[in-house]
């Protein structure tokens, strides 16, 4: 097997892997000192992790025992695939959408079986009833919105996924605050849908590493099963704990982005360029006439790194872009004007 790999350059504008363009608050990194000091460090951190998980329950309006919390989102997938995964088992994924879901899943020994999307990339009514029917996976994955795509799902496909699921579906929302609705909205305690979240994005706080799921208190159960004792740090703990106190800070800058990605989605739809609405904190666009590597090795030329997506299946021809500060942004588009004119 290979590993998952995101390719790294050293450039002055890099928007290849969809982080927050805006550091934390000054305030936040002012409590880390305090936090620090705090800490008992010759001791092991609280195992069930009780207060995070507190915070994130009454965020979500949920009780404590529907939370498991995880050192980042993908941490979080590799617990339910540890639980749910494994040999003889099938996971099923719709492509185009975020690798780490088939390569966790193969790593746990689970076969990965893939359906279609349309044309225009969402699920296909008659695709999900296919792949659920054919395979009976015990994981389904849906990205939403999805990555690379930036789509949005329309609630009737979760609804017609959830209908025909034969085990457990997993809505992975890394970018949930960009989009215009949440599969959080039909949670419930006899829904076998888990919805994973990341702290990454919003909260700025990708360097920490921590993700959450809100699920059915059956499934955490079994997600605690397959965790390691200890798994999350005191700091990282109470580090988190006291970021949600930056929340409405955190979200003013949500707007921003909003903003910003649809300067860059217009701009680049009146270019050389096909462009997909986004729901999330990135755009994926295909140039028309100018190949894609050549773009992406213009725009480097010019100290700007996008994601080269043109290998994937089905996105032949494609790049990503991150929605950056506004000067990084006009840097970029200004750049890939210039490219796609020549």
């Amino acid at each position: 097997m290979s590993g998952y790999h995101s390719p790294q350059v050293d450039v002055p504008i890099r928007l290849n892997t969809n982080e927050s363009p805006f550091p934390p608050p000054e305030s936040w990194l002012d409590e880390l000192s305090e936090i620090v000091r705090s800490i008992e460090w010759n001791r092991y951190p609280d195992r069930g992790a009780t207060h995070l998980r507190e915070v994130i329950a009454a965020r979500h309006g949920v009780s404590v025992n529907q939370v498991f919390v995880a050192n980042g989102s993908n941490e979080v997938l590799q617990t339910i695939l540890l639980a749910y995964g494994g040999a003889g088992r099938r996971v099923a994924t719709f492509e185009p959408t975020y690798q780490m879901y088939a390569q966790i899943a193969r790593v746990t020994g689970a076969e990965v079986v893939s359906g279609e999307r349309r044309a225009d990339l969402t699920l296909d009514e008659f695709e999900i009833e296919r792949v659920m029917g054919m395979h009976s996976p015990a994981v389904t994955f849906l990205c939403n919105p999805n990555n690379p795509t930036g789509l949005v799902e329309p609630r009737e496909n979760l609804r017609s996924l959830l209908d025909q699921a034969t085990g457990i579906v997993v809505v992975d929302e890394a970018y949930a605050e960009f989009s215009e609705w949440s599969a959080l909205e039909m949670f419930s305690e006899d829904l076998p849908m888990a919805v994973t979240r990341t702290f990454s994005k919003t909260l700025s706080m990708a360097a920490l590493r921590i993700g959450y799921v809100v699920a059915p208190s059956w499934i955490i159960e079994n997600l605690e099963i397959a965790a390691l004792p200890y798994h999350l740090d005191s700091f990282k703990q109470a580090a988190t704990v006291a970021a949600l106190g930056f929340v409405n800070e955190m979200e003013d800058r949500v707007s921003v982005i909003k903003d910003e990605r649809e300067r860059i989605s217009k701009f680049i739809g009146n270019l050389d360029a096909d462009v997909w609405p986004s729901g999330s904190n990135f755009i994926l666009f295909r140039p028309r006439s100018a190949g894609a590597t050549v773009v992406w090795n213009a725009l480097l030329k010019n100290g700007i790194l996008v994601r080269d997506c043109s290998s994937w299946p089905r996105l032949e021809g494609c790049l990503r872009v991150t929605v950056g500060t506004e000067s990084e942004n006009s840097s970029f588009l200004s750049a890939l004007a210039e490219a796609l004119s020549s």
